[in-house]
Parts: C-alpha cells; sequence; structure tokens
C-alpha cells in the first residue's frame, strides 16, 4: 500500500474495504476508535479530521473540549480481526482554531513528536532507536469481583504447577521454569507465532518470541529496533494485536506487571540508541562497556530523575508489586553490564558500533507508551544538557549481583520508589525535565498526578483477601 492520500484511496477502492478505522489514545495509553463507512472517506477526511470529544478521553483542556483527529497517512493497515474489511489508522489531535488548526499539546502522539523536534533542536541527535521487550501472560480463565460480599481474583494457566493433580497427561511447568521451555509444555507456541506474523504484516518487525520464566503462562515478544515515533505506535498495535489473537485461541492476555503472587513479573525492558547524520551517538570503543560519554551523561539523566520517571513508566498500583528483590526485576538506581539487577543494564552482547546501547529496565506495558518515551527521552537530553556523569554520582557501575550483597552494603543503595505515591510526589517535585521546550504541558502532568491519585486513594481503600489471612482472627 502505498501510504499517500491517494494511495489509500486507490487501495480502499482495489481492495474491497468496507469501513475505515481511526484509533485514537487516551491518557491512560488505551485505544479508542471511530469508523467510518469507506464510502464517506476522501480525502477531505484525510485533510479536516474527525471530530471528538477530548474530555472524554481524560484530557482537561483550557480550550474547548470539542478537538478533531487528523488520520497519518503512514500508519494505514489492514485490522486483521475485522470480519467486514477494514483499513485501520491513527494519528493527531487537533485543537479547532482559524485560520488553522493547531496540535493538542496534551494529545500523546503530539508530545512523542514534540520531544523529538527538542532532541533535534538541542543538536545531540536527529534520531532515537528503541527496542520496547513485551511481556505478557496468556491465561485460559481469569475472573475478578470487587464488592461489598466478595472481594477477589482468580487465573487460571492449564500448564501452570497449580493443576498437577488434576491435569491427566503431565504437560504441568514447575514454578518459575518455564524460561524457552519447549513443546508439549508451550502450549500458546502457534498463538504466537500468529501474533508475529500479524505484526509483521502491520509493518512492525520481530526479532523472536518465547516462553518467560513464570510457569503459569508468561512470555516475551520483542520487536526490532525502530524510530521512537514509529515504535511508540507500534508499541499500541503489538498490545492489540496480542490482547485479540489471544482471543481467537480461547485465551486471555494481560500485561499487568504482577497478575500471580510467586511468579515473576511482566516488564517493558526498553533499550535506546541515538543516531545524529546517520552516525551512532553512543558508541566509543574506549569508553566503559564501549559507550561514550554522550551515552553515559543520557544514563545520568534517566538515573537522576528515576523517581518521577516512576510515576510515568510505572503509572499502575500494581507496578509496584513487580518491582521487588528476587524476580530478576530492577530495585536499584544504578547502571551496569549484563547486570539485571540495576535499573539501566548494558547488554555485553551489543558489540557492534550501530548496536551499542543499553536498556532501562524498570518500565512497564501498563504506562501510555507515547508519554513513556518521551520522559525517557527528556531525561536523559538533560542529562547530557548538564553533563550529568552516572559514576561521579555514585550510580556504579555495579558489576556484582545487587541481590546478594550484604545487608549492610544494600543499605548504601539508592532504590527505586515503592508505590505508586511515592513516584507521585516525586513527579510533583521533579517534572521541570519534561516541561522544557514545552514538550510536556504543566496542566496535563497535573491532570495526570490528580487522576493516579484518585487511583491510589480508592484502591487503598479496599479490603485485601491477604488482609483477612492476616487480621481476621486476631
Amino acid at each position: 500500500m502505498e501510504k499517500t492520500i491517494s494511495g489509500i484511496m486507490n487501495y480502499i477502492r482495489e481492495n474491497g474495504i468496507r469501513m475505515v478505522d481511526f484509533k485514537m489514545v487516551d491518557i491512560n495509553g488505551q485505544y479508542r476508535h471511530v469508523t467510518i463507512p469507506a464510502e464517506n472517506f476522501s480525502e477531505e477526511t484525510m485533510k479536516s479530521g474527525i471530530g471528538f470529544d477530548a474530555s472524554n478521553y481524560g484530557y482537561a483542556v483550557v480550550e474547548k473540549s470539542d478537538m478533531v483527529f487528523i488520520p497519518d497517512p503512514e500508519t494505514a493497515t489492514v485490522d486483521p480481526f475485522c470480519t467486514v474489511p477494514t483499513l485501520s489508522m491513527t494519528g493527531n489531535a487537533m485543537i479547532i482554531d482559524t485560520p488553522a488548526n493547531r496540535p493538542l499539546p496534551q494529545y500523546p502522539r503530539n508530545i512523542i513528536k514534540a520531544a523529538v523536534e527538542e532532541m533535534k533542536k538541542s543538536g545531540v541527535a536527529d534520531t532515537m532507536l528503541i527496542l520496547p521487550e513485551f511481556e505478557f501472560y496468556l491465561f485460559d480463565n481469569v475472573s475478578w469481583n470487587v464488592g461489598g460480599n466478595y472481594i477477589g481474583s482468580a487465573v487460571d494457566a492449564k500448564q501452570s504447577y497449580w493443576n498437577s493433580a488434576e491435569d491427566g497427561l503431565g504437560v504441568i511447568v514447575p514454578k518459575q521454569k518455564n524460561y524457552h521451555i519447549a513443546k508439549p509444555f508451550d502450549v500458546s507456541y502457534e498463538c504466537r507465532s500468529e501474533m508475529c506474523m500479524l505484526m509483521k504484516d502491520a509493518g512492525i518487525e520481530i526479532n523472536y518470541h518465547h516462553p518467560e520464566v513464570a510457569a503459569s503462562g508468561q512470555f516475551e515478544i520483542e520487536p526490532q529496533l525502530g524510530e521512537v515515533v514509529h515504535m511508540a505506535d507500534a508499541t499500541m498495535m503489538i498490545k492489540y494485536i496480542i490482547h485479540n489473537t489471544a482471543l481467537k485461541y480461547g485465551k486471555t492476555a494481560t500485561f499487568m506487571p504482577k497478575p500471580v503472587y510467586g511468579e515473576a513479573g511482566s516488564g517493558m525492558h526498553v533499550h535506546m540508541l541515538l543516531m545524529k547524520d546517520g552516525k551512532p551517538v553512543f558508541s566509543d570503543d574506549n569508553g566503559y562497556a564501549h559507550l561514550s560519554e554522550t551515552a553515559h551523561y543520557f544514563m545520568g539523566g534517566l538515573l537522576k530523575h528515576i523517581a518521577s520517571l516512576c510515576a510515568i513508566t510505572n503509572p499502575s498500583t500494581n507496578s509496584f508489586k513487580r518491582l521487588v528483590p528476587g524476580f530478576e526485576a530492577p530495585v536499584t538506581v544504578g547502571y551496569a553490564t549484563s547486570n539485571r539487577s540495576a535499573v539501566i543494564r548494558i547488554p555485553a552482547y551489543a558489540k557492534s558500533p550501530d548496536k551499542r546501547r543499553f536498556e532501562l529496565r524498570n518500565p512497564d506495558a501498563t504506562c501510555n507508551p507515547y508519554f513513556c518515551y518521551a520522559a525517557i527521552l527528556m531525561a536523559g537530553l538533560d542529562g547530557v544538557k548538564n553533563k550529568i556523569d552516572p559514576h561521579a554520582n555514585g550510580w556504579g557501575p555495579y558489576d556484582v549481583n545487587l541481590y546478594t550483597l550484604p545487608e549492610e552494603e544494600k543499605a548504601k543503595l539508592k532504590g527505586l520508589p515503592t508505590n505508586l505515591d511515592q513516584a507521585l510526589d516525586a513527579l510533583e517535585a521533579d517534572h521541570d525535565y519534561l516541561t522544557a521546550g514545552g514538550v510536556f504541558p504543566e496542566l496535563l502532568i497535573k491532570n495526570f498526578i490528580k487522576a493516579k491519585r484518585a487511583e491510589t486513594s480508592e484502591i487503598a481503600k479496599i479490603p485485601h483477601p491477604a488482609e483477612f489471612e492476616k487480621y481476621y482472627n486476631l
């Protein structure tokens, strides 16, 4: 398909497309959509857009809340989950103005594009490449209820260790022993292969998929490095494909960071590197782990702002049930090579100059990916601008297993926030790096914090089943 307005019009006519779907993103990073019959789609639609109410998407706007969504032809793809032939596009939200519309500053896709422009203006780089790793669970059943007389949840994966007395065929995975396990224990192989093929059809190149550690149905799909705006769009599409393909196979997918007690949590580690004029910015044969001074300053910015970043990269109360010792999740503010206990890990296998990079290990896929990637970029740019040296600040390198340090040594380390309220406190106190250049509007940050405070307050009032075990008979 030619990704131009005329090319899309031709594709619709020549391929029997009956509906055109516009996928928009709310403040939480979830798709909303509006669909029109293909015969009502025109070049004028691509230019003038589709109206929507921004307040219903969670955006507090000073202007009137009526906005227009302008589809981006570069994102056009056929939706494989629609029985009626449907062409899908995402795009940008605009404020209705005269003589011309202008971007809605709070809209996620506009924010990541603004962050990229800020990077270009800085002169540090002209391209950011990222690779997010998608960890998720596939369950055969899930149920939950929060009511006056019953509070609880239940999940099931037929290959899980807890079904050993009932399975009947012995196809059971021991607890925490699922990593790279093969058939017959890898019961969702075909499902995940189809997910990857659909991603490729949508223009998302995939490195691999495999079972992850948790025996209760945890898996990973890893795409290839891609330009940051494209990968923010791809993140939304990858989650969409995983959820819908799972349902096709009679399963349910979740990106909850910690859906199963006692098993590994699911993160979304973000690998990153910068390019300028086609050359790698982060590579230096003489630097620690072959990374340049700019790369170290970029890491310094991430580590300096990591507590406030957590409010954006880990924006659920469940996120912090994953960020605990013992499950390969990062808990320490620091960096190192091939060390999964530090929040920044430098992969030793990325040896060629154009692949030298590091990964931020704390994010998870409950985030709004546009906000997440933009915030990471802005924190890193702040580090470069202010020459924040991670080694001089005592953040490493930690080339030891931080989980097994003696307690007196662990006490010297700085940790990540332990709950969402702490992260929100940090974001309230530290967000100037986000508002630099007008990338994140102050109003959006205040509205985001207000919405998340309401979530934490609501959840704090709900009795937990474990509290009955601890306190019922006291």
